[in-house]
């Protein structure tokens, strides 16, 4: 049973930063892939980066290309996400996410949940 905890979330003024991180367990994550979605209030879940959990390839939604980052450490079993230059529009509940490879970079295509963390941008 594959279990996926965020942690990391808050309240952070605009231009701040902010790192989600996920520990993953109930696995060896060498066949997967793990990403990090978000869903503002009245909007639909929406991707924002993912990881290749074996070669480390990372892939970025065009609206948060080059302001986050997503990484992972093999031995913790823990995924990251660096959030620099946040903005108001930034504010959703992150959640975490991974399924078995390819890649499928959107919710449908997701096969395990973490339960989310909030971030709140202030302007």
């Amino acid at each position: 049973q594959v279990q996926l905890v965020e942690s990391g979330g808050g309240l952070v003024q605009a231009g701040g930063s902010l790192r989600l991180s996920c520990a993953a367990s109930g696995r060896t994550f060498s066949t997967y892939a793990m990403g990090w979605f978000r869903q503002a209030p009245g909007k639909e879940r929406e991707f924002v980066a993912a990881i290749n959990w074996s070669s480390g390839r990372t892939y970025y939604a065009d609206s948060v290309k080059g302001r986050f980052t997503i990484s992972r450490d093999n031995a913790k079993n823990t995924l990251y996400l660096q959030m620099n230059s946040l903005k108001p529009e930034d504010t959703a509940v992150y959640y975490c996410a991974a399924r078995r490879l390819p890649l499928v970079a959107a919710p449908d295509g997701m096969e395990y949940w973490g339960k989310g963390t909030l971030v709140t941008v202030s302007s």
